[in-house]
């Protein structure tokens, strides 16, 4: 019983695989194609790229991803024209630059702030517990009331 329900598990991951059929002249632009094809994000689908999608948007860029490798296409140009056409969602790791300075840098500003906070609070701490101190007057007087406590006894 448990051999037939990992096949049938087995039989569904394998049915919802994206099978590729491109045909590529050289070995390395079909390692340039996986690249690409993991490192554009689906138009229509949270959180998946086009190389995992099966919605035919994502079949549709994985062609024409296709198309411009074996055209010749560099990298940055085949980006630049999914940016153009699709805008800069559909990149996961947007490039640098003033729109997405923020994305880029929200990161570190949220470290820098949260380690000014560590720090404001164990500052606030200490003095704390240095105004807790008593003064030389208010620690003889103190010595004294402990004095006689201990003389009442």
């Amino acid at each position: 019983m448990r051999f037939v329900i990992a096949l049938l598990v087995f039989v569904s991951i394998a049915a919802q695989a994206v099978i590729e059929t491109y045909e590529f002249s050289d070995p390395a632009l079909e390692e340039r194609y996986r690249q690409l094809s993991a490192e554009l994000r689906c138009p229509k689908c949270q959180n998946q790229n086009i190389a995992d999608s099966n919605a035919p948007i994502s079949q549709d860029l994985r062609r024409l991803l296709y198309e411009q490798l074996e055209a010749g296409a560099s990298d940055e140009e085949i980006l630049e024209y999914m940016v153009a056409r699709y805008g800069e969602f559909v990149r996961y790791r947007p490039s640098y630059d003033g729109a997405t300075l923020i994305l880029w840098l929200a990161p570190l500003g949220l470290l820098v702030l949260a380690l000014v906070g560590v720090v404001a609070t164990l500052r606030g701490r200490r003095s704390m517990s240095e105004e807790a101190l008593l003064d030389p007057g208010q620690q003889q007087r103190l010595d004294e009331l402990l004095e006689q406590a201990g003389q009442d006894k």
